[in-house]
């Protein structure tokens, strides 16, 4: 069943009239083919035009957006052979972050990533994706893992940020935010990141600072959330779009100051319309990335790193 987005109202007003008509007709002999035909014709194109003026609040929802593929998906469909491995040997399992062996046509990676959850229950125990302390030193341990191994590390990052609960700062939440970022450069084999939905804080940079960094269309990526940035700024979450415009937190936005390396497109109307599809095509472009990465030295792997992180905000 589709659920539509607050600006989504009026192509879902269509779609219900289209599914109207259809139920109204059923067992008459009346032809509405070409009503129908017209209707969906009205119903792509209007989607196609919302989705090509999407304001930087707007594509905040839709990378929220409860039926966008998350982590568990894109490895149902993109990756081969997941052997997951799970917790940081100090503490325990972590299962907002979840990563292991895999394979991407073929080529042995490892892979890492947040999960956010499909419905109540599995949301709960993946913590909205949220990462715990024990989540990001798993994810240092299987980064140690893949250097030993020469295994390329590709990271799939969503999460509005990570857990800002009393016993994550007990644990020592920030430390391991920072070692994990540590981790990701100083690796010697090649990593490519994407953020597939929400890039939130450091909860995201931690796994995401890589020599090539991915973005979905519709994605977003800052360093706090609209809501959390309005607070602060304006004392109201109701000021959250004009904090997303100013942030500049869209994939487009981010290409131009050269945060992220590529965009990676989207089916019309979202990759919650088609997941499939969205996971072939991010899984062709992460190939490609590897690809171009696979004969590089250790050393050029992470000058690579330091040269990207170093240009940011030069200009």
């Amino acid at each position: 069943m589709k659920s539509y987005l607050e600006f989504e109202k009026p192509v879902a007003l269509l779609d219900e009239r289209i599914a109207e008509l259809r139920a109204a007709a059923e067992g008459d002999e009346v032809d509405i083919a070409s009503e129908l035909s017209r209707l969906e014709k009205k119903s792509v194109d209007l989607l196609a035009s919302t989705y090509a003026s999407l304001t930087p609040w707007q594509k905040t929802q839709v990378a929220r957006h409860p039926q966008r593929p998350h982590f568990r998906d894109f490895v149902e469909h993109a990756f081969e052979d997941f052997t997951p491995l799970g917790g940081d040997r100090y503490y325990g399992e972590d299962e907002a972050i979840m990563g292991g062996f895999a394979r991407l046509n073929g080529r042995r990676v490892m892979l890492i990533g947040h999960e956010k959850g499909h419905d109540t229950q599995s949301r709960l125990r993946h913590n909205f994706g949220m990462g715990k302390p024990e989540g990001y030193r798993k994810a240092i341990r299987l980064m140690e893992l893949a250097g030993r191994f020469n295994l390329p590390v590709v990271s799939l990052v969503d999460t509005s940020g990570a857990f800002p609960g009393i016993e994550a700062e007990e644990r020592g939440q920030a430390e391991a935010i920072a070692r994990s970022t540590e981790a990701c450069l100083a690796l010697p084999v090649p990593m490519v990141a994407t953020i597939v939905g929400e890039g939130g804080s450091g909860g995201a940079v931690a796994l995401a600072s890589a020599e090539r960094v991915l973005m979905l269309e519709h994605a977003v990526y800052s360093v706090i959330s609209p809501e959390g940035c309005a607070s602060i700024l304006w004392r109201t979450a109701e000021k959250a779009p004009d904090a997303a415009e100013a942030m500049k937190v869209t994939a487009q936005h981010l290409k131009k100051l050269g945060v992220i390396d590529r965009i990676v497109k989207e089916p019309v109307g979202g990759a919650h319309r088609d997941p499939e599809t969205t996971i072939r095509t991010l899984g062709k472009a992460i190939s490609e990335e590897l690809d171009a990465l696979a004969d590089l030295p250790s050393d050029k792997i992470r000058r690579l790193r330091e040269e990207r992180y170093l240009q940011i905000g030069a200009a």
